[in-house]
């Protein structure tokens, strides 16, 4: 069976060799690079072993792209210091949604009136809507895609209707099916990534409640989450655009 390869990142500004990828299964690492083909520098390499390849890469390409740590120690904050981020990046918050359901929002009265059938009374002045106003007033961009299933389930039904609430004060949504994710690679996470960055992944507990934030910094982890932003922004479509789909 074929690996499930990642892309790390490459040292080359034309997108090519050398690069590093990394087995989603295995958690091991594919370098390529140039090949050592010169005898008298391969006599001076030690345990290499047959059927075995040496390449020459850049110092900073493992220094850029290879993982830190095996196992890396979760920083975990609490929900308080997760609101805050939200107040003090820079420019960009961007988000990605994979989750079925979310328990908060199903506690809300709003959902009760969209499961019901009625015309949502959505809250334009409630306090994430006063955030998103209040930042993109000064230029910033509040940014998200949402994964939604075929046929999509109650719960992402109810994020498409209310990301006419969302955009209506400053948001910029869209969607993507989930076998589309699925062929992208995108992770199965949760995660917001402020101003390229550092990243907010969400760990929910097992009936979909949002219970801690684990802060990602290292560049080369930040990396990879941007580029998974990167394939699933330029695939994604605006939520009036996928709402017009789902009615047809």
């Amino acid at each position: 069976m074929a690996r499930r390869l990642r892309f790390n990142g490459t040292g080359s500004v034309g997108g090519g060799c050398p690069a590093v990828h990394q087995d989603l299964d295995s958690g091991e690492i594919v370098v390529q690079g140039r090949p050592l083909t010169d005898p008298e520098d391969i006599k001076q390499l030690q345990h290499l072993g047959e059927g075995e390849v040496p390449v020459v890469v850049p110092r900073e390409l493992l220094v850029d792209f290879e993982p830190k740590e095996a196992e890396r120690v979760p920083r975990i904050i609490d929900l308080d210091a997760f609101g805050r981020l939200f107040e003090n990046f820079e420019h960009t918050a961007w988000r990605l949604e994979t989750r079925r359901r979310f328990a908060s929002d199903e506690a809300d009265e709003t959902y009760a009136q969209f499961v019901a059938g009625e015309p949502v009374q959505w809250d334009y002045d409630d306090a994430w809507s006063r955030t998103v106003r209040g930042q993109t007033g000064q230029g910033k961009r509040f940014e998200r895609v949402r994964i939604v299933d075929n046929p999509p389930s109650v719960g992402q039904l109810y994020l498409l209707d209310n990301a006419k609430r969302n955009c209506a004060v400053g948001e910029d949504i869209r969607n993507l099916w989930r076998e589309e994710a699925e062929r992208l690679r995108l992770p199965a996470e949760d995660f917001w990534i402020f101003d390229s960055r550092f990243v907010a992944l969400l760990n929910f507990d097992d009936a979909d409640n949002l219970i801690d934030v684990e802060l990602i910094t290292e560049p080369a982890a930040v990396n990879r989450y941007a580029q998974v932003r990167d394939a699933a922004w330029h695939y994604a479509v605006r939520y009036e655009a996928f709402a017009a789909g789902l009615a047809t």
